[in-house]
């Protein structure tokens, strides 16, 4: 097991939840199911916790109940490789979802995404600093992250 593990507090939507990011990512698959058993707080049957992995990283979903809910101090950072991957994830997450700015986004369970395409950090990171405050300033006018604008603003 690794050391560090994120865990994540779900309603009762946690075995969904699990369900749904792992069709998402290459490497990924749920790993456990522990149910609620006979006179537990949650209804006996149900999940309780998920143990799943995301392209190799180890995550556990709980079904705490409705206490507490997801909000943008905390987020998934995905690192694209390309426009492609960044559209595909960003469309899936947005389904029932929301759209944020620069890259941010609510999943259908409010649990917030940052599907950044890795040219973003290089522009963003270039050497020439016209070109990266360009990058910058059209970054922080997008929805999902656009590359060949970015490259286009960047180049002036």
């Amino acid at each position: 097991m690794q050391k560090i593990t994120t865990y994540l507090w779900f309603d009762n939507q946690a075995e969904e939840a699990a369900q749904f990011y792992t069709s998402l990512f290459a490497d990924s698959r749920i790993l456990e199911v522990q149910r609620y058993p006979e006179g537990a707080p949650g209804p006996a049957g149900t999940a309780m916790i998920v143990t799943f992995e995301l392209a190799g990283q180890r995550f556990i979903a709980l079904n705490g109940g409705p206490q507490f809910t997801f909000n943008e101090a905390v987020s998934l950072y995905v690192d694209c490789e390309s426009q492609e991957e960044v559209d595909e994830l960003w469309a899936k997450l947005t389904d029932r979802g929301e759209e944020s700015r620069c890259g941010w986004l609510k999943d259908r369970w409010g649990l917030s995404w940052q599907i950044i395409p890795r040219r973003l950090s290089e522009l963003l990171s270039d050497p020439d600093p016209a070109r990266a405050q360009r990058a910058m300033q059209a970054m922080l006018g997008m929805q999902k992250i656009d590359v060949q604008a970015l490259e286009k603003a960047a180049a002036g």
